[in-house]
């Protein structure tokens, strides 16, 4: 019998992109490992826990992320987070986790295989995801650590900003869809599609 083998989501196509074309480089993240938690952040025991084992505190404000070396936790919503890690580092970080929370209303789960990550970077960045969803990308707001989940050309997606200079973005979509993902940006990010806006702009009064 054959040994199974792990392949990413985007195995071989993202190698088959001809990249010379684009307006910015754009790269399929592996290796990495991702844990859901989810618990009730006005929960000491919870809050606590989850800092003993991750080294830094939960983010709290929406659309934040906070990050520790090479460990990053970006919050999804008011009970939920996403902490992504090196693969290798995954099993142990879920068992310490795991074995911390224990008579603590929550719950962590390993979703390595959930979700692929595609790496945007350069100028131009930002016009090429507000091409396929309806946000402003441009906004103050939108600054280094910044996490907004989102409708991305048709999908439900997450876009992390990694940096802003350069530009640097995650693009997490379900695994079933980074096919689909890869090729729609793999068009609207060729050289001849490129759009190029005002630059950035303070939000109006309300």
């Amino acid at each position: 019998m054959s040994d199974p083998q792990h392949e990413t989501a985007l195995a071989g196509l993202a190698g088959q992109t001809n990249t010379d074309g684009l307006a910015i480089e754009m790269s399929e993240i592996t290796g990495r490992g991702m844990i859901d938690l989810r618990g009730n952040l006005a929960d000491r025991k919870f809050s606590q826990a989850a800092k003993k084992v991750l080294g830094v505190d939960l983010p709290k404000a929406p659309r934040t992320s906070a990050s520790k070396g090479d460990l990053v936790v970006l919050r999804l919503s008011v009970d939920q987070w996403l902490i992504t890690c090196a693969g290798g580092k995954t099993a142990k970080l879920l068992d310490d986790l795991n074995k911390v929370l224990v008579g603590v209303h929550s719950l962590a789960v390993d979703l390595s295989d959930a979700r692929a990550i595609i790496r945007l970077k350069g100028n131009g960045v930002r016009e090429i995801v507000m091409k396929g969803a309806p946000v402003d990308m441009l906004a103050p707001e939108m600054i280094k650590g910044a996490v907004r989940r989102l409708r991305f050309g048709e999908l439900a997606a997450m876009v992390h900003i990694v940096d802003d200079r350069p530009d640097t973005f995650d693009l997490y979509v379900f695994r079933s869809y980074a096919d689909f993902a890869w090729d729609w940006l793999a068009q609207t990010a060729a050289k001849p599609a490129a759009v190029r806006l005002f630059g950035r702009q303070d939000s109006p009064a309300v």
